[in-house]
């Protein structure tokens, strides 16, 4: 069971083993899907998947909206009043999958907060804005634009 928040407004319980039966959704291509759902049409883009904050942005007919997951896991801590972000300030910031930097957004002597974009990764002709998971100062950019990256390769240094 996990729960799912969209938009920080509506909250859904979502069961992976038991889809809805009047959903009919048909994989398109590179992150697209089309669902029929109580004889309406919806057209889904998944946008941007940000793992490790549980965050995926999708498109459904052209408006965009922010779901953010939590598992059983999540849940038992929050019910526990245990916040899981046990650490607020990053590190390093890494690369979630191999792919092609288009964008560094950030310069050396930033500070970036949590969620502030901080480099476009291009992968599966899909292109991924990378965001913090926490704040920090830009130390050192060890990538630029152009430059192919492997998944876990080090892209910005914070301090």
């Amino acid at each position: 069971m996990y729960k799912a928040k969209v938009n920080d407004h509506f909250n859904f319980d979502i069961d992976l083993q038991n889809t809805p039966e009047d959903w009919d959704i048909l994989p398109l291509k590179d992150g697209k899907f089309h669902l029929i759902q109580n004889h309406q049409s919806y057209n889904i883009e998944v946008v941007n998947i940000d793992l490790p904050g549980k965050t995926v942005l999708l498109s459904v007919n052209d408006k965009e909206f922010e779901v953010v997951l939590q598992d059983k896991m999540d849940l038992l801590l929050e019910k526990m009043g245990i916040s899981a972000e046990v650490n607020q300030k990053v590190n390093d910031i890494k690369a979630p999958m191999p792919g092609l930097v288009l964008e560094v957004k950030v310069k050396v002597g930033d500070r970036v907060e949590k969620g502030d974009a901080v480099l476009v990764l291009e992968a599966m002709k899909m292109e991924n804005v990378l965001k913090s998971s926490g704040e920090g100062i830009v130390e050192s950019i060890e990538v630029k634009t152009g430059d192919a990256v492997e998944k876990n390769q080090i892209l910005l240094k914070m301090q």
